[in-house]
């Protein structure tokens, strides 16, 4: 039987694969019980063009802990931001095989909603 991190692997060679094939740039997402990363991928480069995280100083002093919904909106500002910044519009979002709710939605959302198409 598989574990969870197998299983969620599993998903997101799944998701990745689909992406690619749309030949996209993607936003890809990863969490864990302390932060949340986010980064937006030209897989035919193979470049990271824009990332923003918790661990980043301007988000640190605005959250008291990285790894809830509050931290997640905050990610998904930033990243709206710097694409835009960097002349990114459009992405693929790549979940990374989490299930889209709580933080993976409200990153999501908050980068939609600051202009980023999704």
């Amino acid at each position: 039987m598989a574990s969870k991190q197998q299983s969620r692997i599993r998903r997101a060679r799944k998701t990745r694969a689909k992406i690619r094939e749309q030949e996209i740039i993607r936003l890809s997402i990863y969490r864990t019980s302390q932060h949340t990363y986010a980064q937006i991928i030209d897989d035919a480069k193979g470049l990271t063009l824009v990332s923003a995280s918790t661990l980043e100083v301007e988000v640190r002093d605005q959250v008291r802990q990285g790894g809830n919904v509050e931290a997640a909106r905050l990610i998904g500002k930033r990243i709206a931001e710097k694409a835009l910044a960097s002349g990114i519009q459009r992405v693929a979002f790549d979940r990374s095989g989490f299930k889209y709710h709580g933080r993976v939605q409200a990153l999501a959302d908050e980068a939609r909603e600051h202009g980023l198409q999704i």
